[in-house]
């Protein structure tokens, strides 16, 4: 079973680790964006090599964002099918009723795998590079400026934080339950969609279980420490915009030109 990588973090002391979260946030934002106007492949190998350099940079295994894609690869796989079959436009290969295959719908589908695929890598080095608690300290400040409309910054930062800590938790749990029902004799693989379903409830069960008790646990802990929110508190890690932010900025704001370029020039 592969593991869902989403806010699991690796310590390394790589140029991407050591980057400021909010610079890292913005960029991985910026790089979702520009991607939806790729439209032809010398686009796509621009955004690819900024991702491999960006993979290069943060020092992770390989492997990791391999593991990372594996879990989705499904979903990618079903918007490609159906995008083959239903797509129009270009020479027709094939065609049976509302069913069609044309050489457009096979473009766009592997237009659609690559951009799915660099948006999980670059997700997936986020989260990889970037602590749940260095990304909940960047989106407080990022969305600082709200605060005068009333904007309640940190308690919002605060539900990111814990969700975000507690992800991987979960997804530990669910294969420590599963585990236990594979030994009990439960196939997960087998049967259709409605029997496959009927399994996964007495997983969801003491998986909710667990979440509630956990959350119970954690409020009881915060309470006891006397937490009364972000008024008046201060920070013990300090985000300080560095020469390393300055580059990495440099180089996805070049990309962004370039892909703009390649689009409409």
């Amino acid at each position: 079973m592969n593991k869902l990588l989403f806010g699991r973090y690796i310590p390394q002391t790589s140029f991407v680790h050591q980057m400021d979260p909010r610079a890292k946030l913005v960029l991985s934002f910026l790089y979702v964006i520009v991607i939806f106007f790729a439209n032809n492949w010398w686009i796509y190998l621009v955004m690819t090599a900024v991702a491999f350099l960006s993979i290069w940079a943060s020092k992770i295994n390989l492997k990791l964002f391999v593991d990372g894609v594996l879990p989705l690869i499904w979903i990618i796989v079903f918007t490609m099918v159906i995008q083959i079959f239903f797509g129009t436009g270009g020479q027709v290969y094939w065609q049976w009723g509302i069913f069609s295959i044309t050489s457009l719908g096979l473009l766009n589908a592997a237009y659609i795998f690559v951009r799915f695929t660099l948006i999980i890598l670059i997700s997936t080095l986020l989260t990889l590079s970037t602590s749940p608690i260095q990304i909940s300290d960047a989106i407080e400040s990022l969305l600082k400026p709200l605060e005068k409309l009333h904007f309640p910054v940190y308690e919002v930062a605060l539900m990111l934080s814990i969700a975000l800590r507690f992800v991987p938790t979960l997804m530990d749990e669910t294969e420590t339950i599963m585990n236990a029902q594979r030994a009990r004799g439960v196939d997960f693989g087998t049967g259709n969609i409605v029997v496959r379903i009927k399994k996964i409830i007495p997983i969801l069960i003491p998986l909710f279980v667990s979440a509630f008790n956990r959350a119970e646990d954690l409020a009881t802990a915060m309470e006891a420490r006397g937490y009364q929110g972000g008024s008046g508190r201060t920070k013990y890690r300090l985000l300080k915009w560095g020469i390393r932010d300055t580059i990495a900025t440099l180089v996805y704001l070049l990309m962004t030109v370039v892909v703009f370029a390649l689009r409409f020039f």
